[in-house]
């Protein structure tokens, strides 16, 4: 399947993964084409936040999470925690404001 991804800048790029792929696949895809860490990607389908892909999905089928050829997908960053007290500035989509809290990458 071919999907389109979104990233931070409305930069547009397309994947291609088999259509037994995991959220895991995905995630090395776009890490491969755009030499983006796939450990903090944070991706989600269709500008739906109830259809989050994080970390923990990983394993699971793209199928699974509603993602079929064409599915536009938005691409996020977990911000690094690294203790320091500078920080960019990054904007969320309002409907993930206040998950970051939420959020822990170990």
């Amino acid at each position: 399947m071919r999907v389109v991804v979104e990233n931070l800048t409305g930069t547009l790029f397309y994947i291609q993964v088999g259509n037994d792929a995991t959220l895991a696949d995905l995630k090395r895809e776009i890490e491969a084409q755009q030499k983006l860490p796939c450990d903090r990607l944070l991706l989600i389908l269709n500008n739906n936040c109830s259809r989050l892909m994080n970390v923990d999905g990983d394993g699971i089928s793209l199928v699974d999470c509603g993602v079929q050829d064409g599915s536009h997908i938005y691409l996020f960053f977990i911000p690094l925690d690294d203790g320091s007290s500078q920080h960019f500035v990054f904007s969320w989509p309002d409907c993930l404001l206040g998950w970051t809290q939420e959020l822990r990458i170990t």
